[in-house]
């Protein structure tokens, strides 16, 4: 049977557009084979175990294996140069941690570039600082605590997990924007620095909600606020720095993905969508919130400016602060 010409091009048009659905809603045919996940840092923190949470979830929704590759050394400098040199070709991804931003001051000279070398997929997850002191201070407010400090100059410190982490950077500029004379103590990692502020000998402290979450709710610590834009879904009783009447103190820990430079747009749009459907599952909320963490989602538009906010911003502050790698 032969059909009019009008029906006939209807029906292919409808044909084509469902094939076209079809193969969008299959992500282009992406991925066919399995995708590797360089997370340049050793297993178990914040930013391996984030990665292993979404690879395990994008292997079921679309069929193919997301796995990681963990490269450490070098602050993430080893593993991040390896994803920049991989084919852009949609199966290698670089799981980055804010660092990725940090690094380009906080060292004299990298193998790659932050911007240039990377095509941004999404911002993941985030997780806020937060400013703590013993509960033997009685100052119970940001503003109260600044005051104290103001009026005692010369001694007081204040504790991070080290040297160029995301704690110390927030102390930096707390004590930069507000012209405090402020010491800084670095310890080799967030619960020894936590520790210290519980213990009192280091009464002030920056640290993550990781770090200190059970022992603010247990009242060995009290926060006083939280650095990033908006309440962290940890500690959402504890108020932002803005909140508290200090704008200019914000920032915040991430974990974002990033293709190597020059893959295709529309593996980049692809898998956008699909991070965002697996942060968007209760159960992936509610684990990612157990690791202080607080799902973003970004477009890959939204990742990349703040990767270019980020990077004179915290270079900035590197550079009046005159902090040197380790």
């Amino acid at each position: 049977m032969r059909l009019p010409r009008r029906q006939f091009l209807e029906l292919a048009g409808i044909a084509a557009t469902t094939l076209v659905l079809a193969r969008d809603a299959a992500g282009l045919d992406y991925p066919t084979r399995p995708v590797r996940m360089i997370v340049p840092y050793a297993p178990g923190g914040v930013t391996d175990v984030a990665a292993r949470l979404i690879a395990q979830q994008l292997s079921e929704r679309l069929g193919k294996q997301f796995y990681v590759e963990n490269l450490p050394g070098g602050s993430g400098n080893i593993g991040t140069v390896q994803a920049a040199r991989a084919a852009p070709d949609g199966y290698t991804i670089l799981v980055a941690f804010s660092s990725f931003v940090v690094n380009s001051t906080l060292f004299d000279k990298l193998p790659f570039d932050p911007i240039k070398d990377f095509e941004p997929i999404a911002l993941a997850v985030s997780s806020t600082t937060v400013l703590v002191v013993n509960p033997s201070l009685p100052e119970k407010t940001v503003k109260e605590l600044v005051a104290f400090i103001r009026a005692n100059p010369g001694k007081h410190n204040f504790a991070s997990a080290g040297v160029g982490t995301q704690s110390h950077l927030a102390g930096e500029q707390f004590r930069l924007s507000l012209g405090l004379d402020l010491v800084h103590i670095p310890f080799n990692g967030g619960a020894p620095s936590v520790a210290s502020v519980v213990a009192g000998h280091t009464p002030i402290g920056f640290t993550s909600p990781t770090a200190s979450a059970s022992q603010i709710k247990d009242g060995k610590l009290r926060a006083l606020a939280v650095t990033s834009r908006t309440r962290s879904q940890t500690l959402p009783e504890v108020e932002t720095m803005t909140e508290a009447g200090f704008p200019d103190i914000k920032g915040d820990s991430w974990v974002g993905l990033l293709f190597p430079a020059g893959t295709p747009k529309d593996f980049v749009v692809a898998l956008n969508r699909e991070i965002a459907a697996v942060l968007a599952l209760p159960d992936m909320r509610e684990r990612l919130a157990t690791l202080g963490n607080d799902p973003v989602a970004s477009t890959p538009e939204e990742f990349g400016q703040r990767i270019k906010d980020e990077i004179p911003m915290w270079g900035d502050i590197i550079r009046r602060a005159n902090i040197k790698p380790q």
